[in-house]
Protein backbone atom coordinates (compact mmCIF):
# COMPACT_ATOMS: atom_id res chain seq x y z
CA UNK A 1 0.00 0.00 0.00
CA UNK A 2 1.08 3.41 -0.42
CA UNK A 3 1.56 4.31 2.88
CA UNK A 4 2.78 8.26 2.23
CA UNK A 5 1.01 11.33 3.97
CA UNK A 6 -1.68 13.33 1.62
CA UNK A 7 -3.50 16.06 2.27
CA UNK A 8 -6.51 17.11 1.19
CA UNK A 9 -7.60 20.46 1.26
CA UNK A 10 -10.56 22.62 1.05
CA UNK A 11 -10.90 26.14 -1.09
CA UNK A 12 -11.98 27.82 2.09
CA UNK A 13 -8.67 26.96 3.73
CA UNK A 14 -9.62 23.79 5.35
CA UNK A 15 -7.20 20.72 5.17
CA UNK A 16 -7.31 17.24 6.80
CA UNK A 17 -3.94 15.12 6.82
CA UNK A 18 -4.42 11.59 6.19
CA UNK A 19 -2.67 8.35 4.51
CA UNK A 20 -2.65 7.57 0.72
CA UNK A 21 -4.09 5.13 -0.84
CA UNK A 22 -4.53 3.88 -4.09
CA UNK A 23 -2.90 6.24 -7.17
CA UNK A 24 0.20 8.06 -6.42
CA UNK A 25 -0.94 11.49 -7.54
CA UNK A 26 -3.12 14.77 -7.07
CA UNK A 27 -6.39 15.67 -8.32
CA UNK A 28 -8.91 17.89 -7.71
CA UNK A 29 -12.61 18.17 -7.99
CA UNK A 30 -15.77 19.35 -6.18
CA UNK A 31 -15.86 17.57 -2.87
CA UNK A 32 -19.24 15.73 -1.89
CA UNK A 33 -20.05 12.94 0.52
CA UNK A 34 -22.59 9.64 0.27
CA UNK A 35 -24.01 8.51 2.94
CA UNK A 36 -24.45 4.60 1.67
CA UNK A 37 -22.92 2.15 4.19
CA UNK A 38 -22.01 -0.63 1.39
CA UNK A 39 -22.02 0.23 -2.31
CA UNK A 40 -18.47 1.73 -2.80
CA UNK A 41 -17.61 0.02 -5.76
CA UNK A 42 -21.04 1.09 -7.87
CA UNK A 43 -19.97 4.84 -5.89
CA UNK A 44 -16.65 4.77 -7.55
CA UNK A 45 -17.94 3.50 -11.10
CA UNK A 46 -20.90 5.53 -11.30
CA UNK A 47 -20.51 8.37 -14.25
CA UNK A 48 -22.43 11.14 -12.05
CA UNK A 49 -19.62 11.35 -10.34
CA UNK A 50 -17.56 12.46 -12.75
CA UNK A 51 -15.77 15.75 -11.88
CA UNK A 52 -16.11 14.73 -8.11
CA UNK A 53 -13.71 13.85 -4.95
CA UNK A 54 -16.57 11.32 -2.77
CA UNK A 55 -16.28 10.88 0.98
CA UNK A 56 -17.94 8.35 2.26
CA UNK A 57 -19.38 8.70 6.13
CA UNK A 58 -19.85 4.97 6.88
CA UNK A 59 -16.22 4.58 8.64
CA UNK A 60 -15.16 0.96 7.30
CA UNK A 61 -14.86 0.78 3.51
CA UNK A 62 -13.34 -1.72 1.22
CA UNK A 63 -14.21 -4.73 3.20
CA UNK A 64 -15.64 -6.87 0.54
CA UNK A 65 -13.26 -5.87 -1.76
CA UNK A 66 -14.09 -5.24 -5.58
CA UNK A 67 -15.36 -7.35 -8.69
CA UNK A 68 -15.94 -6.85 -12.13
CA UNK A 69 -19.67 -7.81 -11.66
CA UNK A 70 -20.37 -4.82 -9.44
CA UNK A 71 -19.21 -1.84 -11.27
CA UNK A 72 -21.66 0.69 -13.06
CA UNK A 73 -19.20 1.19 -16.12
CA UNK A 74 -15.88 0.30 -17.40
CA UNK A 75 -13.65 3.05 -15.19
CA UNK A 76 -13.81 4.56 -12.21
CA UNK A 77 -15.15 8.25 -12.63
CA UNK A 78 -14.08 9.96 -8.95
CA UNK A 79 -11.45 12.67 -8.87
CA UNK A 80 -10.74 11.52 -5.53
CA UNK A 81 -11.97 8.99 -2.34
CA UNK A 82 -11.82 9.89 1.20
CA UNK A 83 -12.61 7.27 3.65
CA UNK A 84 -12.20 6.86 7.64
CA UNK A 85 -10.18 3.74 7.69
CA UNK A 86 -9.15 1.20 4.85
CA UNK A 87 -9.53 -2.21 4.97
CA UNK A 88 -6.52 -3.82 4.00
CA UNK A 89 -7.54 -7.31 3.70
CA UNK A 90 -10.99 -7.72 2.01
CA UNK A 91 -13.47 -10.62 2.90
CA UNK A 92 -15.49 -11.85 0.31
CA UNK A 93 -16.35 -14.95 -2.01
CA UNK A 94 -16.82 -12.48 -5.13
CA UNK A 95 -13.80 -10.42 -4.41
CA UNK A 96 -11.04 -10.12 -6.96
CA UNK A 97 -8.93 -7.38 -5.61
CA UNK A 98 -8.27 -5.41 -3.27
CA UNK A 99 -9.92 -1.27 -3.32
CA UNK A 100 -6.28 -0.13 -2.80
CA UNK A 101 -5.10 -2.15 -5.49
CA UNK A 102 -8.45 -1.11 -8.39
CA UNK A 103 -7.62 2.25 -7.16
CA UNK A 104 -4.04 2.29 -8.12
CA UNK A 105 -4.97 0.47 -11.24
CA UNK A 106 -7.55 3.01 -12.00
CA UNK A 107 -5.25 6.03 -11.21
CA UNK A 108 -7.15 7.50 -8.83
CA UNK A 109 -6.25 8.60 -5.04
CA UNK A 110 -7.32 8.22 -2.20
CA UNK A 111 -6.99 9.43 1.54
CA UNK A 112 -7.56 7.55 4.76
CA UNK A 113 -7.60 8.54 8.17
CA UNK A 114 -9.85 11.60 7.72
CA UNK A 115 -12.24 12.67 10.36
CA UNK A 116 -15.15 12.35 7.64
CA UNK A 117 -17.93 13.32 10.24
CA UNK A 118 -15.91 16.68 10.81
CA UNK A 119 -15.79 16.98 7.19
CA UNK A 120 -19.25 15.97 6.25
CA UNK A 121 -20.40 18.31 8.98
CA UNK A 122 -17.98 21.11 7.53
CA UNK A 123 -19.34 20.31 3.53
CA UNK A 124 -23.46 20.50 5.19
CA UNK A 125 -22.45 23.94 6.98
CA UNK A 126 -20.93 26.07 4.20
CA UNK A 127 -22.23 23.63 1.01
CA UNK A 128 -19.96 21.99 -1.29
CA UNK A 129 -17.05 23.00 -2.26
CA UNK A 130 -13.46 22.68 -4.32
CA UNK A 131 -10.97 20.54 -3.29
CA UNK A 132 -7.78 18.68 -4.08
CA UNK A 133 -6.13 15.65 -3.17
CA UNK A 134 -2.64 15.16 -2.76
CA UNK A 135 -0.99 11.47 -2.41
CA UNK A 136 2.52 12.03 -4.07
CA UNK A 137 4.03 14.75 -2.04
CA UNK A 138 3.98 17.53 -4.63
CA UNK A 139 2.08 20.10 -2.26
CA UNK A 140 2.17 21.55 1.05
CA UNK A 141 -1.12 22.29 2.66
CA UNK A 142 -0.80 26.02 0.77
CA UNK A 143 -0.16 24.75 -2.31
CA UNK A 144 -3.05 22.16 -2.14
CA UNK A 145 -5.66 24.81 -0.93
CA UNK A 146 -4.44 26.77 -4.09
CA UNK A 147 -4.77 24.09 -6.07
CA UNK A 148 -8.63 23.30 -5.18
CA UNK A 149 -9.51 27.36 -5.67
CA UNK A 150 -8.09 26.88 -9.25
CA UNK A 151 -10.62 24.04 -10.29
CA UNK A 152 -13.40 25.03 -12.11
CA UNK A 153 -16.69 24.89 -10.17
CA UNK A 154 -18.99 22.18 -10.99
CA UNK A 155 -21.83 25.10 -12.06
CA UNK A 156 -21.38 25.41 -15.87
CA UNK A 157 -19.57 22.15 -15.86
CA UNK A 158 -20.17 20.01 -19.01
CA UNK A 159 -19.00 16.44 -18.05
CA UNK A 160 -21.44 14.87 -20.24
CA UNK A 161 -18.95 15.11 -23.39
CA UNK A 162 -16.78 13.22 -21.18
CA UNK A 163 -18.90 9.99 -20.02
CA UNK A 164 -20.98 9.77 -23.11
CA UNK A 165 -20.57 6.57 -25.46
CA UNK A 166 -18.94 7.57 -28.34
CA UNK A 167 -20.56 5.44 -30.56
CA UNK A 168 -24.12 3.75 -30.43
CA UNK A 169 -24.96 -0.07 -29.43
CA UNK A 170 -27.22 -2.25 -28.67
CA UNK A 171 -27.59 -3.35 -24.79
CA UNK A 172 -26.53 -6.94 -23.74
CA UNK A 173 -27.36 -8.31 -27.18
CA UNK A 174 -26.92 -11.79 -26.25
CA UNK A 175 -29.02 -11.75 -23.13
CA UNK A 176 -25.77 -12.82 -20.89
CA UNK A 177 -25.31 -9.28 -18.55
CA UNK A 178 -28.88 -8.53 -17.74
CA UNK A 179 -29.81 -11.75 -15.92
CA UNK A 180 -30.74 -11.64 -12.14
CA UNK A 181 -28.63 -13.88 -9.74
CA UNK A 182 -31.33 -16.43 -7.65
CA UNK A 183 -31.53 -19.47 -5.56
CA UNK A 184 -32.71 -22.43 -7.34
CA UNK A 185 -36.22 -22.74 -6.86
CA UNK A 186 -38.26 -25.42 -8.12
CA UNK A 187 -41.67 -23.22 -8.31
CA UNK A 188 -40.64 -20.48 -10.66
CA UNK A 189 -43.00 -20.12 -13.54
CA UNK A 190 -39.77 -20.51 -15.94
CA UNK A 191 -36.48 -22.73 -14.65
CA UNK A 192 -33.10 -20.77 -13.79
CA UNK A 193 -29.73 -21.27 -15.78
CA UNK A 194 -26.24 -21.97 -14.79
CA UNK A 195 -23.76 -18.94 -16.03
CA UNK A 196 -20.27 -19.52 -16.53
CA UNK A 197 -19.02 -19.15 -13.00
CA UNK A 198 -21.60 -21.81 -11.80
CA UNK A 199 -24.21 -18.70 -10.51
CA UNK A 200 -27.55 -19.73 -11.13
CA UNK A 201 -29.58 -16.82 -12.69
CA UNK A 202 -33.18 -16.26 -13.75
CA UNK A 203 -34.13 -16.10 -17.15
CA UNK A 204 -34.73 -13.05 -19.04
CA UNK A 205 -38.72 -12.20 -20.45
CA UNK A 206 -39.05 -12.24 -24.19
CA UNK A 207 -38.26 -8.67 -26.02
CA UNK A 208 -41.31 -6.77 -25.91
CA UNK A 209 -40.21 -3.03 -26.30
CA UNK A 210 -37.53 -1.27 -28.06
CA UNK A 211 -36.69 2.14 -26.73
CA UNK A 212 -33.51 4.31 -27.59
CA UNK A 213 -31.55 5.49 -24.24
CA UNK A 214 -29.58 8.87 -24.58
CA UNK A 215 -26.46 7.86 -22.62
CA UNK A 216 -25.53 11.18 -20.25
CA UNK A 217 -23.16 8.62 -18.32
CA UNK A 218 -25.58 5.94 -17.71
CA UNK A 219 -25.23 2.93 -15.05
CA UNK A 220 -25.16 -0.56 -16.11
CA UNK A 221 -27.54 -1.57 -13.64
CA UNK A 222 -30.52 0.58 -15.42
CA UNK A 223 -29.72 -1.14 -18.89
CA UNK A 224 -30.09 -4.48 -16.79
CA UNK A 225 -33.17 -3.35 -14.93
CA UNK A 226 -34.98 -1.83 -18.53
CA UNK A 227 -33.57 -5.79 -19.81
CA UNK A 228 -35.22 -7.29 -17.02
CA UNK A 229 -38.62 -5.47 -17.84
CA UNK A 230 -38.54 -6.57 -21.39
CA UNK A 231 -37.17 -3.68 -23.13
CA UNK A 232 -34.82 -3.75 -25.99
CA UNK A 233 -32.38 -1.06 -25.45
CA UNK A 234 -30.54 1.02 -28.25
CA UNK A 235 -28.13 3.34 -26.36
CA UNK A 236 -26.99 6.42 -28.24
CA UNK A 237 -24.78 9.37 -27.91
CA UNK A 238 -25.65 12.61 -26.04
CA UNK A 239 -25.29 14.97 -29.26
CA UNK A 240 -27.83 12.58 -30.98
CA UNK A 241 -30.13 14.74 -32.71
CA UNK A 242 -34.05 13.93 -31.81
CA UNK A 243 -34.67 12.98 -35.67
CA UNK A 244 -32.32 10.60 -35.84
CA UNK A 245 -33.84 8.95 -32.87
CA UNK A 246 -37.14 8.91 -34.40
CA UNK A 247 -36.52 7.67 -37.31
CA UNK A 248 -36.07 4.71 -35.79
CA UNK A 249 -39.45 4.46 -34.81
CA UNK A 250 -38.21 3.12 -31.39
CA UNK A 251 -41.45 2.51 -28.49
CA UNK A 252 -40.12 4.86 -26.48
CA UNK A 253 -36.93 7.19 -25.44
CA UNK A 254 -35.07 6.75 -21.73
CA UNK A 255 -32.87 9.54 -20.46
CA UNK A 256 -30.30 8.58 -18.15
CA UNK A 257 -28.21 9.52 -15.40
CA UNK A 258 -25.03 11.72 -15.75
CA UNK A 259 -22.88 14.10 -13.98
CA UNK A 260 -22.29 18.23 -14.46
CA UNK A 261 -24.87 20.82 -14.14
CA UNK A 262 -27.89 20.29 -16.68
CA UNK A 263 -28.22 23.88 -17.49
CA UNK A 264 -24.73 23.29 -19.20
CA UNK A 265 -26.56 20.94 -21.75
CA UNK A 266 -28.52 23.54 -23.93
CA UNK A 267 -27.96 21.64 -26.87
CA UNK A 268 -29.09 18.23 -25.55
CA UNK A 269 -32.80 20.51 -24.06
CA UNK A 270 -33.08 21.39 -28.27
CA UNK A 271 -33.24 17.58 -28.94
CA UNK A 272 -35.60 16.67 -26.42
CA UNK A 273 -37.87 19.23 -26.58
CA UNK A 274 -38.61 17.71 -30.28
CA UNK A 275 -39.42 14.14 -29.35
CA UNK A 276 -41.80 15.50 -26.31
CA UNK A 277 -45.39 14.76 -27.87
CA UNK A 278 -44.25 11.90 -30.23
CA UNK A 279 -43.04 9.12 -28.09
CA UNK A 280 -43.47 8.19 -24.37
CA UNK A 281 -40.26 9.24 -22.58
CA UNK A 282 -39.06 8.14 -19.03
CA UNK A 283 -36.23 9.88 -17.62
CA UNK A 284 -33.79 9.25 -14.06
CA UNK A 285 -31.55 11.97 -12.68
CA UNK A 286 -29.74 14.40 -14.93
CA UNK A 287 -32.35 13.04 -17.43
CA UNK A 288 -35.27 13.97 -15.19
CA UNK A 289 -33.28 17.66 -14.53
CA UNK A 290 -33.13 17.85 -18.83
CA UNK A 291 -36.54 17.22 -19.81
CA UNK A 292 -36.95 20.00 -16.70
CA UNK A 293 -35.29 22.59 -19.09
CA UNK A 294 -37.31 20.87 -21.79
CA UNK A 295 -40.53 21.57 -20.39
CA UNK A 296 -39.61 25.15 -20.65
CA UNK A 297 -38.19 25.30 -16.73
CA UNK A 298 -34.90 25.90 -14.19
CA UNK A 299 -32.86 23.72 -12.38
CA UNK A 300 -30.59 25.36 -9.02
CA UNK A 301 -27.48 24.12 -7.49
CA UNK A 302 -28.61 22.21 -3.50
CA UNK A 303 -26.39 23.06 -0.94
CA UNK A 304 -24.92 20.08 -0.72
CA UNK A 305 -27.13 17.94 -2.87
CA UNK A 306 -28.32 14.32 -1.89
CA UNK A 307 -26.35 11.25 -2.03
CA UNK A 308 -26.51 8.02 -0.57
CA UNK A 309 -29.40 5.03 0.00
CA UNK A 310 -31.58 6.59 2.90
CA UNK A 311 -33.43 9.25 0.81
CA UNK A 312 -37.03 9.65 1.39
CA UNK A 313 -39.73 10.50 -0.82
CA UNK A 314 -43.10 11.02 -0.87
CA UNK A 315 -45.59 10.26 -3.78
CA UNK A 316 -47.72 13.86 -3.72
CA UNK A 317 -50.80 11.01 -5.49
CA UNK A 318 -50.88 8.43 -3.05
CA UNK A 319 -49.08 9.34 -0.15
CA UNK A 320 -46.88 6.48 -0.04
CA UNK A 321 -43.18 7.21 1.13
CA UNK A 322 -40.40 5.25 -0.74
CA UNK A 323 -36.68 5.08 0.45
CA UNK A 324 -34.89 6.10 -2.15
CA UNK A 325 -31.19 5.92 -3.74
CA UNK A 326 -29.92 9.37 -4.82
CA UNK A 327 -26.89 10.97 -6.59
CA UNK A 328 -27.46 14.71 -7.55
CA UNK A 329 -26.40 18.23 -6.22
CA UNK A 330 -28.76 19.99 -8.77
CA UNK A 331 -32.70 20.10 -8.61
CA UNK A 332 -35.43 21.37 -10.95
CA UNK A 333 -37.29 25.05 -9.79
CA UNK A 334 -41.36 23.89 -9.28
CA UNK A 335 -42.02 27.58 -9.84
CA UNK A 336 -40.43 27.74 -12.90
CA UNK A 337 -42.91 24.67 -14.60
CA UNK A 338 -45.42 25.44 -16.92
CA UNK A 339 -48.94 24.79 -15.98
CA UNK A 340 -49.16 21.17 -17.63
CA UNK A 341 -46.34 19.78 -15.64
CA UNK A 342 -47.14 18.14 -12.66
CA UNK A 343 -44.93 17.78 -9.59
CA UNK A 344 -45.49 14.33 -8.43
CA UNK A 345 -42.95 13.41 -5.75
CA UNK A 346 -40.82 15.27 -3.12
CA UNK A 347 -37.89 14.68 -0.89
CA UNK A 348 -38.77 14.88 2.81
CA UNK A 349 -36.04 16.13 3.93
CA UNK A 350 -36.00 19.09 1.94
CA UNK A 351 -38.98 19.65 0.02
CA UNK A 352 -36.98 19.92 -3.36
CA UNK A 353 -38.58 18.06 -6.45
CA UNK A 354 -38.42 14.11 -7.10
CA UNK A 355 -40.67 13.40 -9.94
CA UNK A 356 -42.26 14.84 -12.46
CA UNK A 357 -45.13 14.05 -15.33
CA UNK A 358 -46.51 16.25 -18.09
CA UNK A 359 -50.73 16.33 -17.69
CA UNK A 360 -50.80 15.99 -21.76
CA UNK A 361 -48.12 13.87 -22.59
CA UNK A 362 -46.53 10.24 -21.71
CA UNK A 363 -43.75 11.75 -19.88
CA UNK A 364 -42.28 11.59 -16.80
CA UNK A 365 -39.06 11.27 -14.77
CA UNK A 366 -37.64 10.75 -11.31
CA UNK A 367 -35.14 12.46 -9.35
CA UNK A 368 -33.72 9.39 -8.24
CA UNK A 369 -32.99 5.76 -8.66
CA UNK A 370 -34.87 3.05 -9.04
CA UNK A 371 -32.38 0.70 -10.16
CA UNK A 372 -30.56 1.18 -7.36
CA UNK A 373 -27.47 -1.16 -6.95
CA UNK A 374 -26.99 -2.11 -4.53
CA UNK A 375 -30.25 -1.12 -2.75
CA UNK A 376 -32.60 -0.19 -1.28
CA UNK A 377 -35.57 -1.42 -4.18
CA UNK A 378 -38.25 0.40 -2.95
CA UNK A 379 -38.98 2.65 -6.45
CA UNK A 380 -37.96 -0.36 -8.86
CA UNK A 381 -41.41 -0.39 -10.60
CA UNK A 382 -40.98 2.49 -12.28
CA UNK A 383 -39.48 0.47 -15.04
CA UNK A 384 -43.08 -1.44 -15.52
CA UNK A 385 -44.81 1.67 -15.35
CA UNK A 386 -42.81 2.72 -18.10
CA UNK A 387 -43.88 -0.50 -19.74
CA UNK A 388 -47.51 0.20 -19.00
CA UNK A 389 -47.10 3.80 -19.98
CA UNK A 390 -46.19 2.39 -23.85
CA UNK A 391 -48.78 -0.16 -24.06
CA UNK A 392 -51.17 2.72 -23.32
CA UNK A 393 -49.99 4.74 -26.18
CA UNK A 394 -49.62 2.40 -28.58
Amino acid sequence: MNKAPAILALEDGTVFHGTGFGASTTLSGEICFNTSMTGYQEVLTDPSYRGQIVTMTYPLIGNYGVNPADSESAAVHVRGFVIEELCAQPSNWRSRESLDDYLRRQGIPGIEGVDTRALTKRLRVAGAMRAALCTDGSLDAAGAIARARDTAPMEGSDFVREVTTPDGYRWDPEDTESRLWTIPNLSESAPSVTGPDGQTLRPLPAPRYHIVAYDFGIKRNILRSLRQQGFTVDVVNARTPASDVLARNPDGVFLSNGPGDPAALDYVHAEIRQIIGKKPVFAICLGHQILGHAFGGKTFKLKFGHRGGNQPVKDLRNGKVAITSQNHGFAVDPDSLPSNVEVTHINLNDGTVEGLSHRDHPVFCVQYHPEAAPGPHDAGYFFEEFAKMIDSTR
